[in-house]
Order: structure tokens, then sequence, then C-alpha cells
């Protein structure tokens, strides 16, 4: 019994280690970039929000583009590689809140906990977030969404819409994950979407994160 007690402890030691070398970034519900160097450190990227918007070429017989829009033609927060690249996201929350006795309460109340917990998944901006390369026009940034020539456009049925680059999630502790982008990315100018909650999201609203690398 004292070896398993002297074993556990050991195991929990070892865990709060871990858990220590992801430091807690100051806001959350934001996209961090992670450097991993001897200390692992976190920077804040760019944050801008930005509303879904429509433009119409004669009513759309010339063509339509649907995106979004960041000021300013290049992202202040560099990074001068794209290989290896990890970010963090954090909801705050690095506590479970779920318990048996909550459990318990809930079917009490007639409510089936597991069914709540995948609402709460859902509800998870995480599951939302979408990594895009950014264009460059003039002085702004732009993520199409949609774009399209037009019945005068030789690729009148051809859509166009920004590059999309997949990352890999690591969950660290409950409330904290790390995003790990599958594979190099090239220079250029980047941005994570992430669902804006409330009446701004409800209206097309997303919170930009953006970064470039050179």
């Amino acid at each position: 019994m004292k070896i398993l007690l002297i074993a556990m402890c050991c195991m929990y030691v070892c865990n709060i280690a871990y858990a220590q070398e992801y430091p807690e970034p100051t806001f959350s519900n934001e996209v961090y970039y992670l450097s991993k160097g001897s200390i692992y450190t976190v920077t804040r990227l760019d944050k801008d929000v930005s509303k879904l918007e429509v433009k119409t070429k004669m009513g759309g017989i010339a063509g339509m583009e649907q995106g979004y829009i960041i000021e300013n033609a290049t992202a202040k927060m560099r990074l001068p590689d794209g290989r290896n690249l990890s970010f963090i996201f954090s909801t705050g929350s690095s506590v479970k809140v779920a318990s048996p006795q909550s459990d318990s309460l809930m079917k009490t109340n007639g409510m089936d906990p597991d069914k709540m917990q995948n609402m709460m998944n859902m509800n998870n901006p995480l599951n939302n977030i979408i990594l895009y390369k950014v264009e460059i026009e003039k002085d702004k940034r732009k993520i199409i969404m949609q774009k399209s020539g037009g019945a005068f456009s030789p690729n009148t049925n051809k859509t166009k819409s920004s590059d999309k680059f997949t990352f890999s999630i690591k969950r660290i502790r409950e409330g904290y994950s790390e995003l790990v982008i599958d594979k190099s990315l090239p220079k250029g100018e980047y941005a994570f979407s992430v669902p804006q909650n409330g009446m701004g999201g409800m209206g097309g609203d997303v919170l930009l994160f953006s970064f470039g690398i050179d």
C-alpha cells in the first residue's frame, strides 16, 4: 500500500511538471503561437473582428465575391519559418466541471449528462477553428469564402475560395489544446478563423487571429 501511494504521488508530480511546460495565455478563447524552446512560451497573434461581406457586380451577373477583410496588407506578428509550427487555444477552464455528483443531480432532474456534454462539445469554438492562407489586395488582406466570375467570365461555373491548411489537435489538459500544423506553411499571410459567440456570431462575425511567415 505504501509503495502504491508513493507511485501515485510520483505520477501526480510528473503530470504537474508536464502541464507546467505549457504556459497559460493571458486571454482565453484566442489562438496563440507556441514557441518550444527550453522553456515553452506563447505569443499573442493579431486579433481582428470581421463581418462576412458580399460584393456583386451588376447584381451578380458580372461576378460575386463573399469573404472577410482584415485591414492592413500584413500582420504585425511575424514568424521566420513555416516548419513545425504549433499554436495553443485555451478556454480558460483547466478543471473538469463534470463529476459523479453533478451527473447524478442532472439525472434526478431528468437530464442526460451525455447529451449535455455533446451539446457543450458542439459549442466548443475549438471544433470550428479554420486556418486560412490570406490573400493580399492593395492595402488589405482578404479571406475569400466564395468567388465567381459571373456570366461574362470564361470560367462561369468555377468558384474560388482561399486555401485552407489542416492541423491536428493535441489535448494538453482540460480546456487547453495544442494546434499542430500538419505540414510546412509557405511564405505569406495567414489567419485562424474562430466563430464569435453571442449576437455577433448570429450576424456572421468571426474573430481572426493572424500572422505572417517571412
